[in-house]
């Protein structure tokens, strides 16, 4: 395939990614924090994000497996996509016009949920156009195109905070998702030619069921789908509490080179995932590449400790510069992973068939840590802080919360090792 092939197989993407980094970096800490207050908004934002999260988790293999047996003119993924996307746009549009008062929670969690629904109905299809479509021996030159327009996606969602004031606040910044997500979805939708399906039997309840435990049965799937299980744990503790952390512990004047560059959490958090992102981007495309010729266990050892020894820098750097810097040195393990992760699921998928079935079992490794990790990391925070200002303490709850992120980042990088099909 040729590079503007692939470029255009991931343009999706771009704008998927953009969707959830400027929700869940921005735009959701700020209206959690809105709703439940300063001294319990690491527990509200977890109830919001967890609730949408087990969404994602029960219906993206179901979607993938559907996609599996659908039959159109238009090819059996991208009626998915577009369609999801719609809907999903139309859930944005309600969250841009909800108040965020605390009696709103409920609406809130709903909302969120639906957002979460109709994305998983179009990228769980989405997810299996890769293995699809790409031949094997390019698969990591795939993974690195995909890795590079999501890193792209997060930067642009990154923007987020620092462009709140131009974009109307956090409505208007829902209404500039949305239609950035449409275009990039006709991106792929135009360009993308999908190849003839095999036949699988027709869709059934019980054997989807049964069937959702099959890829288990492979040894190496297993421990592909725990190890990102790990990783993701750890980024999922790091990402989603970044806002509280430049407010609460880095905290004010955000001086950068000398010069302040932001007056809010929100702008300085801009300026870490932008910093992250300049590392992700240069190390996305090179890691897949990489990974074809060495093999990926290599790629994901180094990625791995990269991100443990950013997060141990966390633990002792408040410095707003210094932590814009290790931004980069932790963006560089990020795109590493996130280059090779989906060529080392492509090669340990079970069956040659149920492409999207698999892939959207293995999804859950992703929406899974969602579904804990943030929740019990808001509590973490929340009571680690308020035990610390009870007992004379210094930001417990932080030092908490990448702890725990240390061990997830390490524990996920080792034992990759037991993967044995793939070197």
């Amino acid at each position: 395939m040729s590079p503007s092939r692939l470029a255009g197989l991931s343009l999706y993407w771009f704008g998927t990614q953009a969707h959830w980094t400027a929700i869940m970096i921005t735009l959701l800490p700020l209206q959690a924090e809105r709703i439940g207050g300063s001294d319990f908004k690491g527990q509200t934002l977890g109830q919001i994000m967890a609730a949408g999260a087990f969404v994602s988790m029960a219906v993206c293999p179901l979607f993938g497996a559907w996609s599996d047996r659908v039959r159109t003119r238009w090819g059996r993924r991208l009626p998915f996509v577009v369609g999801g996307t719609l809907l999903n746009v139309l859930f944005l549009l309600v969250m841009a016009v909800l108040p965020d008062r605390p009696e709103m929670l409920a609406p809130y969690v709903l909302v969120f949920m639906g957002i979460q629904l109709c994305n998983n109905l179009a990228t769980a299809p989405y997810s299996a156009l890769i293995p699809d479509v790409v031949p094997p021996a390019q698969r990591g030159a795939a993974s690195g195109w995909m890795g590079l327009m999501m890193m792209l996606g997060n930067f642009v969602g990154g923007l987020t905070g620092l462009l709140l004031p131009l974009l109307g606040g956090v409505g208007g910044a829902y209404v500039a998702i949305a239609v950035l997500l449409t275009l990039s979805m006709l991106g792929t939708a135009l360009t993308v030619k999908e190849p003839e399906p095999p036949e699988l039997p027709p869709f059934a309840p019980g054997a989807f069921l049964k069937d959702l435990t099959a890829p288990f049965q492979s040894r190496d799937f297993s421990w592909v789908f725990w190890t990102r299980f790990l990783v993701m744990l750890g980024t999922y503790t790091v990402q989603a509490f970044l806002q509280y952390f430049m407010t609460d512990v880095v905290g004010q004047p955000f001086l950068l080179f000398g010069s302040t560059v932001a007056r809010d959490g929100a702008a300085a958090t801009s300026f870490f995932v932008l910093a992250l992102l300049l590392g992700a981007i240069l190390s996305s495309l090179v890691a897949g590449n990489l990974s074809d010729r060495f093999g990926r266990k290599v790629v994901v050892y180094l990625s791995g400790a990269i991100q443990a020894a950013f997060v141990l820098g966390m633990l002792l750097i408040h410095d707003f510069q210094l932590t814009v810097m290790l931004g980069v040195v932790f963006g560089l393990g990020y795109g590493a992973y996130q280059a090779v992760d989906w060529a080392l699921a492509s090669d340990v998928l079970p069956s040659h068939d149920d492409h999207a079935r698999d892939m959207g079992v293995w999804h859950i490794a992703l929406t899974l840590p969602q579904v804990l990790a943030i929740p019990i990391g808001g509590v973490v925070l929340d009571h680690g802080q308020a035990w610390g200002k009870l007992h004379g303490y210094v930001n417990v709850g932080y030092s908490a919360l990448f702890a725990m992120a240390f061990v997830y980042f390490v524990l996920g990088t080792v034992l990759v090792g037991k993967v044995r099909g793939v070197r």
